[in-house]
């Protein structure tokens, strides 16, 4: 049963807030205390791995991206491939060139490192095959538009395949002569390749290589990306994404490297206060005072114009009123 005492008391608390929270000033400095003492808690003492790993695994491992996320990534794609700024503006409006400059020169001091990549690539199967392919098809070409004159100038120099080759040249077992003088000889003509590509790719060359091809693409237009990028395609190539990443999100590999990463995360910042933490995604003091809580303003004076503080205050306001413990308070005021 309603008391009309205390229903005067709950609507007089229900004011008094809605008049405080009104002043954009109040606002302001609840927000700002709660900040202060926010960003003194350890991470620890609010939260411990567990809590951190299960929101990631649910959210993101375990929670499928939208349709609707996948139609506004490839939107937004498409809107940015299109917009006509790109028309304006060239490469080197966006790349600056020192950095640029400075990858050149990484990737050029990376001797023993591209060394190794080309020992890797001129040794795979795959590149003999090709190499082989390659030889014996120009070689298969110089042969047959030399029998047009009947004659074969030069092939006793070609590769130097000998004696015991040229008496074959004009035979009819020249194609599988020559396979056979590649297949026995492959191994000697990747090594050659490795080191042509070595001399090719030196230090000082691969650093002007670059510098060159930067000096050719500097002054295209941002534009010139849709010569490279199908912008009818990108629904499909879009969700062509999704399911590779719909599949690497269920995969035990998946979760144990995001558990293991979350675990070393946390251990090395468990012990900093949330300040520091939030420092890290560059949310400082300044940010709260001149952004968040200008942006949490205006939702503060929405949620008063709709009643809906006052209705959700009420709620508890009226447990408080109506226990038992306060209606003895209240008897004894009386």
């Amino acid at each position: 049963m309603k008391n009309p005492n205390i229903e005067k008391l709950i609507d007089a608390h229900l004011d008094f807030l809605a008049d405080s929270f009104t002043d954009s000033k109040n606002i302001e400095t609840e927000f700002l205390s709660f900040h202060q003492w926010f960003r003194k808690q350890n991470l620890q003492d609010i939260w411990n791995f567990e809590q951190i790993y299960a929101l990631i695994e649910k959210q993101i491992l375990s929670t499928p991206a939208s349709d609707f996320l996948i139609e506004q990534i490839t939107e937004h794609i498409r809107f940015a491939l299109i917009h006509p700024a790109n028309d304006r503006y060239h490469i080197e409006d966006v790349i600056p060139v020192l950095t640029v400059d400075k990858i050149a020169l990484y990737v050029a001091g990376k001797g023993a490192h591209r060394k190794k990549m080309i020992q890797t690539l001129v040794n795979h199967p795959a590149f003999s095959a090709m190499l082989t392919q390659l030889i014996h098809h120009s070689i298969q070409d110089y042969i047959d538009n030399s029998m047009v004159s009947k004659k074969v100038p030069g092939v006793g120099r070609f590769m130097k395949m000998g004696k015991s080759v040229l008496e074959t040249v004009t035979d009819s077992r020249l194609d599988d002569t020559v396979k056979h003088y590649l297949q026995k000889n492959i191994i000697k003509i990747s090594q050659m390749s490795e080191q042509v590509l070595n001399q090719h790719f030196d230090d000082n060359k691969l650093y002007h290589f670059q510098a060159n091809l930067w000096h050719k693409i500097k002054k295209l237009p941002l534009s010139r990306f849709k010569n490279y990028i199908e912008v009818n395609d990108l629904p499909t190539t879009v969700r062509l994404g999704h399911e590779i990443w719909e599949h690497l999100r269920q995969t035990d590999y998946l979760k144990q490297q995001v558990h293991d990463g979350v675990y070393a995360w946390y251990v090395r910042n468990q012990e900093r206060s949330l300040d520091l933490l939030l420092r890290d995604l560059n949310i400082d003091e300044a940010l709260v005072q001149n952004e968040l809580q200008t942006l949490l303003n205006p939702v503060i004076q929405q949620m008063l114009s709709q009643d809906y503080l006052k209705s959700r205050a009420r709620i508890y306001l009226e447990k408080f009123y109506y226990a038992e413990s306060t209606q003895a308070i209240l008897t004894e005021i009386e």
